[in-house]
C-alpha cells in the first residue's frame, strides 16, 4: 500500500526527521504537535496558549489530509505537568464532540523545545 505525505503551512513545519502526517489507505497518522506558532516557529507562551495552538495545528493537518477533527479516532496527549490535564479537557470540548476519540494522557519529564503539552493521533477518513 502506498504512503501519502501530508503537509500544510497552517501547522508548524517539521523540526526533525518526520512528516506532519502520513496517510496509508483511509488511515492518517498524525505526528505530535507542540505549541509552535507556524508563522514564526516560536513557542507560544503559557499552557493555555500552547493547548490551543496544539489543537489548532492538529486541526490544520487533518484538514490538509481531507478530514476533520471528527475523524480522529485516537489521541495521545503528553503533559509535563498532569495538573494541567483539566485545561486539556476544557480545550478538547471546544474542538471535539461526541463520540470523542479514544485518548491517552501521559505525564512526561520534558518535551521538545520546552513545550508543556504535545498531542498526536490517528484519523480514519471514510
Amino acid at each position: 500500500m502506498s504512503k501519502t505525505i501530508i503537509s500544510t503551512a497552517n501547522a508548524p513545519a517539521a523540526i526533525g526527521t518526520y512528516s506532519q502526517a502520513v496517510k496509508v489507505g483511509d488511515t492518517v497518522y498524525l505526528s505530535g504537535q507542540i505549541g509552535l506558532d507556524p508563522a514564526t516557529m516560536q513557542m507560544v507562551e503559557g499552557i493555555d496558549a500552547q493547548v490551543v495552538r496544539v489543537f489548532e495545528s492538529l486541526k490544520a493537518v487533518v484538514e490538509a489530509a481531507g478530514g476533520s477533527l471528527a475523524d480522529v479516532v485516537k489521541l495521545n496527549v503528553y503533559l509535563t505537568d498532569l495538573g494541567n490535564f483539566a485545561k486539556v479537557n476544557e480545550a478538547m470540548a471546544s474542538y471535539f464532540s461526541e463520540p470523542f476519540p479514544a485518548r491517552a494522557a501521559v505525564g512526561v519529564a520534558s518535551l521538545p523545545r520546552g513545550a508543556l503539552v504535545e498531542a498526536d493521533g490517528v484519523m480514519v477518513i471514510t
